[in-house]
């Protein structure tokens, strides 16, 4: 048990120290919106810098390592989506925001799937765990932790855990009859199975309803938890929780297959036949089940048991976790009822996902029509297909996956949208943006001309382009909470849409503005106008870039150096009109040749 206490003091003086480091960031003077008694609409919510209390805690799904096909474009969904909101929750002011992820190891399938290869089983786990590792590497996630079962201190929590619960009365060992499929790792009650021609054999086989795999009448003698006891608990806690499992239909079906009734569960597996696993605790004859063994790698992290639950610091429980809606019964049934076994508190919020689609079928190693993610990435680049995911992916449908629709979305939403906006505002010979940010930091006619409705123009033109700029204004104000109200559903597609609805507003208020034009003009009032517009429009990319930055990490740090804001200014409280006075380029120089600073380049991929 030494390995789980070193563990636990080791995360808990490594989340200290971070915290340490990052508050030392120098802070530049914010613009002067108090003077302006404009500090209701422009001055930005002042949010807790999570100094103590609970850091913002979200998993993946451990990955199954069962076959030798590299990773699938489903696997990075999982992780980009779980990466995204750790990063938003950072954002938001939680400095240690925690995400955990990695690899399931043990189990009938890696058991079978190594015998067929001809090879060690840890090496064979070692192998495929570093394929997962080196996914999450190439994709940018921002992980704390890359959790393998076959760890030492994960081998001792689910040891402690299955005593725990047996001295509490919620294990006890019986006879268990029934169809068992090894590619689901689970028991099938009959009304859940049928009979199927075989198109390779011509022989009837029997499968799995749900999932169309293989299953084989067992008859075992093997331990049981009691999760009929946990029928009403689970009831209850839902009908308190509303949104705890997103998004709300399978929230739905969720409490009607616990209203249907919860047998008992089996929970080992004969060591005979299953040797690749954790062995019961005092009973070598049995192996424990790869479902109540994977789950609780969550706990593992925290460092349990060695740690003071109390603990307001204490990273228990997640705030999320992200799954497959394929995997959805085991994390919204079993594992809150085993944390209730063992009087923890359960997850907050699960964020279950629907699938990316190829042909029309699921994305799946069995299938072989997986989308290699490293090859995606090579392609398209890294933000470009994060961006993709976040943006396309379906939470509450499947997505079709392909190429097109990628290079489509980029070259129309990112490169032609936003970039376009960014060199246009940012690179241009005739917006001087810098001083634009001076005069609307300074005049106080700006703050009146776009907040309060009395104001008259003599130019009918000028009119018109003050209402533009006020409408515009409105929606500036408003993108941060839209989507940050999306984030905490949790929908990430919803909030990352939300902000991308700005790239088409802005590029119509630049455009129609025709600021290019007036921005020389020699009448005073027309010029300062324009340097309005410029200022707005720069503000309303500033704002996006920030917003972004979950999404794409490295494309938005270059657009905000490429728009000189101060790394100290990219939070969530800069997110908001005025939050920024001290960013923005002079013009560039009539003879300065084109830059080579692209924020999203020409893609070089082709159909």
């Amino acid at each position: 048990m030494r390995t789980l206490e070193r563990h636990a003091r080791s995360f808990f003086l490594q989340c200290r120290a971070s915290a340490r480091c990052r508050s030392s960031r120098p802070i530049l003077p914010r613009g002067n919106s108090q003077r302006r008694g404009l500090a209701t609409a422009i001055e930005p919510e002042r949010l807790p810098k999570a100094a103590g209390g609970k850091p913002y805690y979200v998993t993946t799904p451990i990955f199954y390592v069962n076959s030798g096909m590299s990773p699938h474009v489903g696997h990075l969904y999982t992780l980009v989506l779980a990466d995204v909101l750790k990063r938003w929750a950072k954002l938001r002011g939680n400095e240690r925001a925690t995400l955990l992820t990695g690899t399931d190891e043990h189990g009938m399938k890696v058991q079978k799937a190594a015998q067929k290869a001809n090879t060690d089983i840890k090496l064979f786990c070692d192998h495929h765990a570093e394929q997962f590792k080196a996914l999450c590497d190439a994709a940018n996630i921002d992980y704390d932790r890359f959790i393998r079962t076959t760890d030492e201190d994960h081998k001792e929590v689910v040891q402690y855990v299955w005593e725990e619960l047996n001295r509490s009365g919620y294990i006890y060992e019986a006879k268990h009859e029934g169809w068992y499929s090894v590619s689901d790792e689970t028991f099938y009650p009959s009304t859940q199975v049928h009979k199927v021609l075989d198109p390779s054999t011509g022989l009837t086989k029997i499968v799995s309803i749900e999932t169309g795999k293989d299953v084989e009448w067992t008859s075992e003698t093997n331990y049981h938890f009691r999760l009929s006891a946990f029928q009403a608990p689970l009831l209850k806690h839902y009908g308190e929780q509303a949104g705890a499992i997103v998004p709300k239909q399978r929230m739905v079906f969720i409490i009607d297959e616990i209203r249907s009734g919860l047998k008992d569960l089996s929970i080992s597996r004969p060591s005979s036949r299953l040797t690749w696993g954790i062995r019961v605790p005092g009973d070598d004859s049995q192996t424990i089940y790869v479902w109540l063994d994977a789950l609780f790698n969550y706990l593992t992290m925290t460092g349990y048991p060695f740690v003071n639950r109390n603990d307001p610091n204490m990273v228990w429980p997640p705030n999320c976790q992200v799954i497959g809606k394929d995997i959805i019964r085991f994390h919204t049934i079993y594992w809150p009822a085993f944390l209730m076994a063992l009087k923890l508190p359960v997850t907050e919020r699960f964020l279950t996902h629907a699938h990316w689609t190829m042909n029309n079928e699921k994305m799946s190693k069995s299938a072989g029509n997986g989308v290699n993610p490293f090859y995606a990435m090579d392609r398209f680049g890294v933000d470009c297909i994060r961006f993709y995911m976040a943006h396309n992916g379906g939470i509450v449908d499947d997505a079709t996956y392909d190429n097109s629709f990628i290079e489509e979305t980029y070259n129309h939403l990112l490169r032609g949208g936003l970039g376009n906006l960014i060199h246009r505002v940012f690179k241009s010979k005739h917006f001087d943006v810098r001083e634009a940010v001076e005069l609307a930091n300074e005049d106080d006619n700006f703050w009146k001309f776009i907040t309060q409705d009395q104001w008259n123009a003599g130019n009918p033109e000028l009119k018109a382009i003050r209402e533009s700029l006020r409408a515009h204004y409105s929606k500036l104000c408003s993108v941060r909470e839209i989507a940050d109200n999306h984030m905490k559903e949790p929908d990430p597609r919803k909030a990352v849409q939300s902000i991308c609805e700005l790239i088409g507003d802005t590029n119509k208020f630049f455009h129609n503005t025709g600021v290019w034009k007036i921005i020389k003009s020699g009448d005073a009032e027309t010029s300062r106008m324009a340097k309005y517009v410029l200022f707005t429009s720069a503000e309303s990319i500033r704002i996006m870039a920030i917003l972004l930055q979950p999404f794409m990490p490295e494309r938005m740090k270059a657009a905000l150096d490429l728009m000189e804001v101060h790394e100290s200014r990219r939070t969530f409280d800069d997110a908001l009109f005025g939050a920024d006075f001290a960013y923005g380029p002079p013009a560039l120089e009539a003879d300065a040749k084109a830059s080579a600073e692209v924020v999203f380049p020409l893609l070089l991929s082709s159909h």
